[in-house]
């Protein structure tokens, strides 16, 4: 019972120092709390924003008819339509389409909205557009279409043998933010785990800290719990104030149980933080230590779903990267934020995960250097 407390008392006081040395560190403070940040902000800003189609258009119109200049009005009051003002001239307008800049041409033509057979206005409108924006215009096209359908029921009744009825589900849906908030939160907690102890690590081992260390009676496993707890606590930290901006900037739409997330982050956090203990516990200095970080981060980042879904791969390459070390934590984060999962319902990523912690953590034993 005293070899234990005496081994606890050894951690705990390891913890202690560590949290500390972190608080006082401005550059630690920076990329474990404010980098997370300015990251999502970027981000989430990107993926965050409103999702309705709209379309870059130049509105040339030729026609002096009343019906024509109120139908003007309408489009510039319509969000779906961004109108360049500053376009005058069909030449204009199809070198900024060239260019990338416009989705489309409106032009409506001189005897648009004229009443021609003593009834009602007509005319037929025109939409110009670049090879480039073939699908746009197109789909530009299909809304006109829309918007005249409305107009040609007010003058001419036809009969409809064919309606639709649409109905609401009357349930929140998802917004690209909510999915994309997983991947945010799996890099960030990738970049916590590895980049954190390839860096000091190296850089104690120059100075001679862990040598000293090793004179102590300090065991290995004893520095590796406390440094797994220390940055444990960094982590759910950087990890929460990234939640709470999530939910109070971009309105993340959580649909499970912060229990279950809170449990999961930290399962996330060890396992990865054991690749950056194995990393920078065998490189000697911070020239090793570098390239084997990015070695590992950059394939994990594009094929572990952060910054697009993995359904969107072959299916050879899905069947792969599900035994990806951060594909289950960004798959776990994304269920229980997404789906409502709890964390007994996340068996399959729970697994790789447990898996992967022990083997992990066996090499980072092998391989850890106090020099």
């Amino acid at each position: 019972m005293n070899r234990l407390r005496k081994n606890l008392l050894t951690i705990t006081t390891f913890v202690r120092i560590d949290v500390k040395r972190l608080f006082r560190d401005k550059v630690a403070i920076f990329f474990v709390f404010l980098f997370p940040l300015i990251f999502l902000l970027i981000f989430g800003s990107i993926f965050g924003g409103n999702s309705e189609v709209s379309f870059r258009v130049a509105l040339l119109n030729q026609s002096k008819s009343e019906f024509s200049s109120e139908f003007v009005k309408q489009l510039k009051a319509n969000d779906i339509f961004k109108i360049d003002d500053n376009i005058d001239t069909l030449p204009q307008a199809k070198e900024k389409m060239s260019r990338g800049q416009l989705d489309a041409t409106v032009v409506i033509p001189e005897q648009f909205g004229e009443v021609s057979n003593g009834q009602y206005p007509s005319g037929e409108l025109q939409i110009i557009y670049d090879q480039n924006s073939e699908s746009a215009g197109q789909t530009l096209g299909t809304v006109m279409e829309g918007v005249f359908k409305d107009i040609n029921a007010q003058f001419v009744q036809t009969a409809t043998p064919f309606t639709v009825k649409t109905e609401s589900t009357a349930t929140k849906g998802l917004s690209r933010f909510d999915y994309t908030f997983s991947g945010l939160m799996g890099f960030t907690l990738l970049s916590l785990g590895i980049f954190g102890p390839t860096t000091v690590f190296p850089r104690l081992k120059q100075r001679g800290v862990l040598r000293r260390y090793q004179t102590t009676t300090l065991k290995v496993w004893q520095y590796f719990i406390g440094n797994v707890l220390s940055n444990g606590v960094a982590g759910i930290l950087a990890a929460g104030l990234m939640f709470v901006a999530a939910v109070v900037i971009f309105g993340l739409n959580m649909r499970g149980d912060y229990l279950s997330l809170l449990a999961f982050v930290i399962l996330g956090v060890t396992m990865l933080y054991g690749i950056g203990l194995a990393l920078g516990g065998w490189a000697k200095n911070e020239n090793q230590a570098a390239p084997l970080a990015n070695l590992v981060t950059l394939p994990m980042m594009f094929l572990s779903g952060v910054f697009f879904p993995t359904f969107l791969m072959p299916e050879v390459l899905q069947n792969i990267t599900k035994y990806i070390p951060l594909t289950p934590v960004v798959d776990g984060i994304r269920l229980i934020v997404t789906e409502g999962k709890t964390i007994l319902e996340i068996g399959p990523q729970l697994a790789v995960i447990g898996a992967w912690t022990i083997i992990i953590y066996i090499i980072a034993f092998k391989v850890f250097r106090w020099e």
